[in-house]
């Protein structure tokens, strides 16, 4: 039988490594309802030259925009770092029912940082696919690193 959050965190992977290509911090997002993906993305801040585009933000925009709804109470967004303080503010807005993350952010976390941050319906669950997530936002650091180290 197929883990369906293996499954969706894998298709927010493929986002994250959009991300990862464009020199964007790479983290990536989906979020799913009734078993269908309706919407994508990953993070834009450089790109966009926004602060704010993070992943998790630009894809609740892009579901709500799909539903027609403010609300995301009925769907499951997929995100491969724990969102931070300003991504789990508006997920608590659009109450969101459940949260899926890969890696857990250290640094930043939100829920690291609070339990309670989130909307008291929404449910969480952390560590899918959580090496794979890590290892790529590892990868992309070194690699940042590695280019400031020859300038």
């Amino acid at each position: 039988m197929i883990d369906m959050d293996v499954f969706y965190m894998r298709e927010a992977l493929k986002e994250a490594k959009k991300g990862f290509q464009e020199d964007e911090v790479p983290v990536g997002a989906i979020i799913v309802h009734n078993d269908t993906i309706i919407a994508r993305g990953y993070n834009m801040c450089e790109r966009l030259k926004d602060p704010t585009a993070h992943a998790e933000m630009t894809t609740i925009t892009s579901a709500c925009n799909y539903l027609q709804s403010k609300y995301l109470n009925e769907c499951t967004m997929y995100v491969t770092l724990e969102p931070c303080v300003m991504c789990a503010g508006a997920l608590f807005w659009a109450k969101i029912g459940k949260v899926v993350y890969g890696a857990r952010d250290e640094k930043e976390g939100a829920f690291l940082i609070d339990k309670n941050i989130m909307h008291p319906k929404t449910k969480i669950k952390g560590g899918v696919l959580m090496g794979e997530c890590a290892y790529l936002l590892t990868s992309f650091f070194e690699k940042k690193r590695k280019l400031d180290k020859k300038k």
